[in-house]
């Protein structure tokens, strides 16, 4: 045990003891019992007392009691309580019937038992409160470490949730700008000479964002216009670009790649498989406490239901860690040639 530790547990013995002499003191003086006898008494019962519990301390932890179960716990504190008592009560007599000798007559001397009986009673009563403070604190600190571990692995387990997903984003990005350069290649060298730079930007960027959780919208946006730019040379005409954004959301916080994510969706399942392509417009705006974000595309859900894969599960997987349901994501066909991914951000 540390020495903050042991510091605290002394002083609360200390504390607990010295209370319980001044109370009868007080009502000793109260009543005008205050003696030297009585002093002499008090002064013998403090000293076994706080050695009596002192000695119960050190049973309790080298029988490791608090380390069972609650109801093993409950079963040693009777038991330790009555025993201690008895002990102190074995001790207590003899002083008393000795000090007896000298100030109260013999016939009016109290018999062993009723000493024994007195002396229990009390020991008893002031061991169970002993006991329960003890044996309270001691359960409170372990809920609470409990919990404080809990929360721990709880912040650990997301960590590396979040990582992983990550992990997983970058680089299926990578591969398929990689795609988009190689088909430019061959077809104009210039261009793709362009789109090296454009991607040597993004990675640039996700490198430097890749450090946080979250990063501003203003920052991942800066990544979708760099990545749309390197699309629109592998699309050219057949994809169309448009941005509605709020100047007041650019500040707002977003899970990295999250946006990017969405885009590159909007363009595998939508204006791809498009004979004359499409549209992609990405919306940004507040709705009360929400940031609202919205990529719309050209295009259909299969059989009207949700597209399916890794990048749209793992929106879902990361708004849930992060905000745990307070946000909220959906993707549906609002009319019968457009669908939308949106997101719902809470504002924090």
């Amino acid at each position: 045990m540390n020495w903050t530790a042991a510091s605290r547990y002394w002083v609360f013995q200390i504390f607990g003891w010295s209370l319980y002499a001044l109370i009868n003191v007080f009502f000793a003086g109260l009543f005008d019992q205050l003696t030297g006898y009585m002093l002499i008494r008090l002064l013998f019962f403090l000293e076994v007392g706080l050695f009596f519990s002192h000695l119960m301390r050190e049973t309790i932890h080298r029988s490791a009691v608090l380390m069972k179960s609650l109801q093993y716990q409950v079963i040693n504190f009777i038991i330790l309580t009555l025993v201690f008592a008895m002990l102190m009560a074995l001790v207590q007599v003899p002083f008393e019937i000795i000090c007896d000798l000298r100030t109260i007559n013999v016939s009016e001397r109290a018999a062993f038992h009723l000493l024994f009986f007195k002396n229990f009673s009390t020991s008893s009563l002031l061991l169970f409160i002993w006991n329960s403070i003890y044996f309270m604190y001691h359960y409170v600190m372990k809920s609470r470490k409990q919990q404080m571990d809990t929360l721990q692995l709880e912040a650990l387990v997301k960590e590396l949730e979040l990582k992983t997903i990550k992990a997983h984003i970058n680089p299926h990005f990578i591969f398929n700008s990689l795609n988009s350069i190689r088909a430019l290649i061959d077809e104009n060298p210039p261009r793709a000479r362009t789109a090296i730079t454009e991607l040597s930007n993004i990675l640039r960027s996700s490198l430097s964002i890749d450090k946080g959780e979250t990063v501003s919208f203003n920052d991942e946006l800066k990544i979708v216009r760099d990545y749309l730019a390197l699309e629109n040379m592998r699309f050219e005409d057949r994809l169309k670009i448009e941005y509605d954004v709020e100047e007041e959301t650019l500040s707002q916080q977003v899970p990295p790649m999250m946006l990017q994510t969405l885009v590159e969706n909007a363009i595998k399942h939508g204006i791809s498989k498009q004979v004359k392509g499409g549209i992609v417009k990405i919306t940004s705006d507040m709705k009360g406490n929400f940031h609202e974000l919205s990529v719309q595309n050209t295009g259909y859900l299969n059989g009207g239901a949700k597209e399916t894969g890794f990048g749209l599960s793992s929106t879902q997987d990361r708004l849930s860690l992060l905000y745990g349901n307070k946000a909220k994501f959906e993707i549906k066909q609002i009319n019968p040639s457009v669908v939308e991914a949106k997101v719902m951000i809470p504002v924090l």
